[in-house]
C-alpha cells in the first residue's frame, strides 16, 4: 500500500531548525529537494538569509516501502537516521568530507546539516565545462584513495561493524552472486527479455562467481558515488552525500558503480590493482540491480517515472550484451 506522502512545511520542521539553528533565528521557507527516494531532504532558509539542509526519515518520505531491513545483510534498505551518524562519525574519522552535522533528533528521526548547496554537485560542474570541472574530478580521485585507504577485515554496513556486529553471508562476492541471483528471478517475471535469457544469465553469474579468488580485507566504499552525489564546497572540493549505504566491501563494487556513472570521466578515478574477476562479476551483477530496483520503485508512486524507466532499461540493455543475449 502506497504512503500518503505529507511533504514538510515550516511549521513541521521549525522546531527542528530552532533546536539546530538557535532560538533567535526564525525558519521562514522550506523547500523539499528533488530527487531523493529514501528521505526527505529540505532546505532550511532563515530570516537572516542563512539556510541548512534537513535530512527527514519517515515512512511517508521513503518511495521504496521497503520490508523491516536487517542491517547485517550489507544490501539491505540504505535508509535511517542510525545508519546516518555512523557512517558519518565513520567518514569524518577517516578524513573524507560530508556536510556538517549540526543537530541530530532521534525523536524526529531527523537531522539538519550544512548546506552546500551555493557550489552545486559535481555532475553539474561536469555538464557546465568538463575541463572547468577536472581539479574537482582529481580532487574527488584523492578522497577515494583517501576512502578505500580505510581497511577492515570484516564487511558490512559501518553502523553494524563498527559496533562489534557482523553481516551475515561468506563472503562479498557469495553476497553479490545471490543477490544477482534473486534480481534475476524477481525481474525474469515482469520483463519477458529477462525471462527469455534467464538461464543464460544465471549461468553467466554462476560461472563469473567461480573465478573469484577468498579476500582477507575489505575497505570502505560508499556504494552510489555517482556525480550526483558529490556536491562541491567554496574551494571546489568533493563533499559525499546520500552516505546511508558506506560500507566496508570490495573496493571492486565501488569502481564498477564509478565506471557506469561517471563514463568518460572515470579515467581520471581509475584504480591501479583491482581484481578483474570481481569486476566481471560485479559489473553484470550491478546492472542486474539497476533493473530489478528501478522496476520495484515504479510499482509506487515515486514521480520520475521516466527517468526510472531510463535506467532499467539501459541496464537491461547491458545486462544482455555481457551474456549475449
Amino acid at each position: 500500500m502506497t504512503e500518503t506522502r505529507h511533504p514538510r512545511t515550516v511549521a513541521d520542521l521549525a522546531p527542528l531548525a530552532r533546536a539546530a539553528l538557535g532560538p533567535h533565528r526564525t525558519l521562514r521557507a522550506v523547500t523539499r529537494l528533488r530527487g531523493g527516494s529514501k528521505k526527505g531532504v529540505y532546505r532550511l532558509g532563515l530570516d537572516d538569509g542563512g539556510t541548512a539542509i534537513a535530512y527527514v526519515w519517515a515512512p511517508d518520505e521513503d518511495y521504496w516501502s521497503p520490508a523491516a531491513a536487517d542491517p547485517r545483510d550489507p544490501f539491505s534498505h540504505a535508509s535511517g537516521l542510525d545508519l546516518f551518524t555512523a557512517s558519518h562519525d565513520r567518514l569524518t574519522a577517516a578524513g573524507v568530507r560530508t556536510p556538517r552535522l549540526l543537530h541530530v533528533d532521534p525523536v524526529a528521526g531527523a537531522a539538519v546539516v550544512e548546506d552546500l548547496g551555493g557550489s552545486g554537485s559535481l555532475e553539474e560542474a561536469l555538464h557546465r565545462d568538463p575541463d572547468a570541472a577536472l581539479p574537482a574530478l582529481n580532487r574527488l580521485a584523492d578522497t577515494l584513495r583517501t576512502l578505500h585507504g580505510a581497511r577492515c577485515t570484516a564487511y558490512g554496513k559501518v553502523a553494524v561493524i563498527d559496533n562489534g556486529g557482523t553481516a551475515h553471508g561468506d563472503s562479498c562476492a557469495g553476497l553479490v552472486t545471490d543477490r544477482a541471483l534473486a534480481d534475476i528471478a524477481r525481474t525474469a517475471v515482469r520483463e519477458p527479455r529477462i525471462a527469455a535469457a534467464r538461464e543464460r544469465l544465471e549461468d553467466a553469474v554462476r560461472a563469473l562467481a567461480a573465478q573469484v579468488r577468498p579476500r582477507a580485507a575489505h575497505v570502505l566504499v560508499h556504494g552510489e558515488l555517482g556525480p550526483d552525489h558529490v556536491l562541491l564546497d567554496d574551494h571546489g572540493s568533493p563533499v559525499l552525500i546520500d552516505i546511508e549505504g558506506l560500507m566496508y566491501f570490495d573496493a571492486e563494487w565501488e569502481h564498477v558503480f564509478l565506471r557506469l556513472r561517471f563514463g568518460p570521466h572515470y579515467d581520471v578515478l581509475r584504480a591501479d590493482g583491482l581484481d578483474e574477476d570481481r569486476l566481471r562479476l560485479y559489473r553484470l551483477a550491478l546492472h542486474l540491480d539497476l533493473v530489478a530496483g528501478p522496476l520495484r520503485l515504479l510499482d509506487g508512486d515515486f514521480p520520475l517515472t521516466e527517468s526510472m524507466r531510463a535506467i532499467a532499461e539501459f541496464n537491461l540493455a547491458e545486462a544482455l550484451a555481457l551474456v549475449g543475449a
